[in-house]
């Protein structure tokens, strides 16, 4: 990663966060702090690296938004209709989901850049319901720059400690897969009678 920086400079930066957007294994909160403090150091300017970073995330962000407008609705109704029994989902979910994210969908890509595991995968539902992509491009700017900034400057403040940035998001991370663990268990809760349905008519 540092080789990368190095090698590279701005568009290394740009390189490594739209891999990390587009492949979400790859953690940002590793590769932000120390381009922040490698900016603390004098290695690149503050607001090229935002910019860097920004560029990335959008490209990254754009490349997961095409994922989800190759697959569409047709597809997405599709497979619901076939095996959304088997993920207690019906059509009338969809169409609710798609109801939901036609109001707040801008809300959801903005405020989702910024929260962990979610970052990525937002991207996907807005192609998938074909958000006009000149929105969906400025909600993606205006929560990956608070992302990337509160992550760059985070490592531009601690400096040599940088790496502390990493284990404080990582926490939060757990946090947010666990409120995903109650809300999936909750709503398989809720559909119980459905899914007994199911099994006995099978």
């Amino acid at each position: 990663m540092i080789s990368i920086i190095d090698s590279f400079g701005y568009i290394g930066i740009t390189l490594l966060i739209l891999s990390e957007t587009a492949f979400p294994p790859i953690p940002s909160e590793l590769i932000l702090p120390l381009v922040g403090f490698m900016a603390g150091q004098g290695h690149f300017g503050l607001l090229g690296v935002m910019v860097a970073a920004t560029i990335g995330s959008i490209v990254g962000a754009l490349i997961l938004y095409g994922v989800g407008l190759w697959f569409g609705q047709a597809r997405l109704y599709a497979f619901i209709g076939r095996y959304g029994r088997f993920f207690l989902l019906k059509e009338t979910d969809l169409d609710k989901a798609n109801g939901w994210f036609d109001r707040h969908g801008g809300k959801a890509v903005t405020i989702g850049r910024v929260i962990p595991v979610v970052r990525s995968l937002i991207s996907i539902p807005a192609g998938v319901t074909r958000m006009p992509l000149l929105s969906f491009i400025i909600y993606t700017a205006i929560g990956s720059t608070v992302w990337n900034g509160a992550l760059i400057g985070a490592g531009w403040i601690l400096g040599n400690q940088w790496e502390r940035v990493s284990g404080a998001v990582n926490y939060f991370q757990y946090f947010v897969i666990l409120v995903i663990l109650v809300a999936v268990t909750w709503f398989a809760w809720s559909r119980r009678n459905e899914w007994r349905t199911w099994w006995v008519r099978k």
